[in-house]
């Protein structure tokens, strides 16, 4: 019979298909957040007992959760692509259509620093036909086509803007050089983006 502490562990790195527990749950949630942070700013290499510190937990916990650091980059990438996701409904339901993808274009952002962070080990997890890809494609693609029909509609950006090609300039960020000020001059060229997006509007943007 499996012993009762043992049965929690398994809980906690998901062997089980019962959920995991409220307490299990929010150390799973902090690590993840702390390891974005840190592949981030130092990429895949970060030390994972100092993210463990940043999290609060030990790293038995970590462990118990990730077994290995792979399996801490797909948690990562796909907690990133959900976060956007949901950063939609959220933002719509808080600011003007525009202000609201002016928002989500910020956070892209800072999704981007993360997954230049990740690229070499996403690049591994694309070749060994991991499914955490074919399970996030397109999500963040609609997400955002849905977010410029919202602000096409309410007449606060240009009509002719298409999505992919918005889309596309947002993503060169991707591949620009790094540097100390990198986070910055793409904060920079997201603003630029959008005050394209504003001119020639049907309406005056009503800017929060």
């Amino acid at each position: 019979m499996q012993k009762p502490e043992a049965a929690d562990e398994a809980d906690e790195a998901g062997a089980s298909p019962r959920p995991l527990r409220a307490d299990a749950r929010r150390n799973r949630d902090k690590l993840t957040a702390a390891a974005a942070k840190a592949f981030a700013r130092s990429g895949v290499d970060a030390s994972l007992e100092a993210i463990a510190r940043e999290a609060g937990v030990g790293t038995g916990t970590l462990y118990r959760h990730f077994p290995t650091r792979e399996a801490l980059i797909e948690a990562v990438y796909r907690r990133e692509v959900e976060g956007l996701v949901a950063a939609a409904d959220d933002l719509l339901r808080q600011e003007t259509p525009d202000a609201a993808l002016a928002e989500w274009m910020q956070r892209y952002v800072d999704y981007i620093a993360t997954k230049r962070g990740m690229r070499d080990s996403l690049k591994l997890l694309l070749e060994s036909n991991s499914p955490l890809f074919a399970e996030t494609h397109g999500l963040v693609p609609r997400t955002f086509r849905r977010l410029m029909e919202q602000a096409v509609q309410s007449g606060t950006i240009r009509p002719d803007a298409d999505s992919a090609d918005v889309l596309h300039a947002l993503s060169s960020i991707y591949s620009a050089t790094d540097g100390p000020d990198w986070h910055e001059r793409s904060r920079r060229l997201v603003a630029l983006i959008m005050d394209g997006l504003r001119y020639g509007a049907p309406r005056p943007s009503q800017r929060r």
